[in-house]
């Protein structure tokens, strides 16, 4: 089979920034090529134009047309001519898109398109209890109306994006993925009492309630520390330029010596500090599938996560980590502490969590499901 991934974003040296989604594209065309499968993948919004190949697939780079009024629109029409150019020459056999702003509202081309729902910005906003963007809103319905099929990373951002939108579309749920290879050799070896949050630093993901429920395990134990890792952001909510600022304020004073911001560092660095982390927290509001989550597992890290939505569908409450709201500071800090004082538990949530990954996310486990759902499009 013959797939082609349409993107905004693709982690390699050349292309702009990548996140989530970006990581979960790699995975996926790694899995899909290990099977023997074909796999191109578009990455539009770049800085300049280029084709070339990498580890088995083919990536093709593309700026945005620049046009008052209009750049979205014709963005999109330069996407489809290069689609249906591929699928002319036999290149390509369907088209996988992210839902985010609706990236292919306006793409009509030859070939099944399925789209992946990460969660669109109609979907996050909701989440975050604000204002959505009219054109994102209608970029985002339209194209999820005119795919071929659905896929969704969890079941609760399938039905919370048919409850959203208002519409009923069936969806298959496939989850992120995960490269066991590139966590060979990690291990439940830990530096005593280190927290670790890596990823952005902002409201949705729970950055300003990591300060409060910090203080309460300090009052506890004042040996804990907790190393943050990720770019700063703004905040959406009061327009501030930086929520790194606005949470130094949060911590209490002593509470803040203990405290390490690194910023954004090399991939290879954040494996490292996973490594060298007793227990990853993740006290966010707003996620689809976060690889984040996948990634500390895999390196058989005990998570203290959220409670809300998706997160049971990553991990079991008690098992591979705990589940807390992340206003419940109290409760939050509590089941931090008890993991950081308890090397056992640490060490048999890590255990449970390594298994997880293995059967549910790793990359052989997804694309076969992924082709499985790409074979039922195209018999359609």
């Amino acid at each position: 089979m013959k797939i082609c991934f349409l993107t905004p974003e693709y982690p390699h040296h050349s292309t702009r920034s990548s996140g989530g989604i970006g990581t979960s594209i790699y995975n996926l065309a790694k899995g899909l090529v290990a099977l023997g499968h074909q796999v191109s993948v578009i990455v539009f919004a770049q800085y300049e134009e280029a084709t070339f190949e990498e580890n088995g697939v083919t990536i093709y780079k593309l700026k945005n047309i620049s046009f008052k009024g209009l750049s979205f629109y014709l963005t999109q029409l330069k996407i489809a001519k290069l689609i249906n150019k591929l699928y002319s020459e036999n290149k390509i056999d369907i088209v996988e898109a992210p839902d985010w702003t609706g990236c292919t509202a306006f793409v009509n081309v030859k070939c099944p398109v399925v789209l992946r729902l990460n969660g669109s910005d109609t979907y996050f906003c909701h989440l975050d209890q604000r204002p959505v963007k009219r054109k994102n809103r209608f970029f985002e319905k339209r194209a999820l109306k005119r795919a071929d099929g659905i896929i969704s990373v969890s079941k609760f951002t399938g039905n919370l994006t048919n409850e959203v939108f208002g519409i009923k579309r069936d969806f298959e749920v496939i989850p992120n993925a995960i490269d066991m290879s590139q966590f060979e050799g990690s291990s439940n070896s830990s530096d005593e009492q280190t927290i670790l949050y890596f990823g952005t630093l902002i409201r949705k993901k729970g950055s300003l309630e990591l300060p409060l429920i910090f203080n309460e395990v300090y009052k506890k134990n004042n040996q804990a520390k907790l190393v943050l890792v990720g770019r700063d952001a703004s905040d959406i909510i009061t327009n501030n330029k930086s929520v790194w600022q606005m949470m130094q304020p949060l911590f209490d004073k002593e509470a803040f010596k203990n405290v390490t911001y690194l910023g954004s560092v090399p991939y290879s660095e954040i494996k490292n500090l996973i490594n060298k982390a007793s227990v990853c927290v993740f006290p966010t509001f707003a996620e689809a599938l976060p690889v984040s989550w996948l990634e500390a597992m895999a390196m058989q890290k005990p998570i203290v996560a959220c409670n809300i939505g998706w997160s049971t569908e990553v991990i079991e409450d008690g098992k591979e980590g705990f589940l807390v709201h992340p206003k419940d500071h109290e409760l939050y800090a509590a089941k931090i502490e008890t993991l950081l004082q308890d090397k056992a538990l640490q060490v048999a949530f890590g255990k449970a969590a390594k298994d997880k990954i293995l059967q549910k996310f790793s990359i052989e486990v997804v694309a076969k499901k992924s082709l499985a759902f790409y074979s039922t499009i195209l018999k359609d």
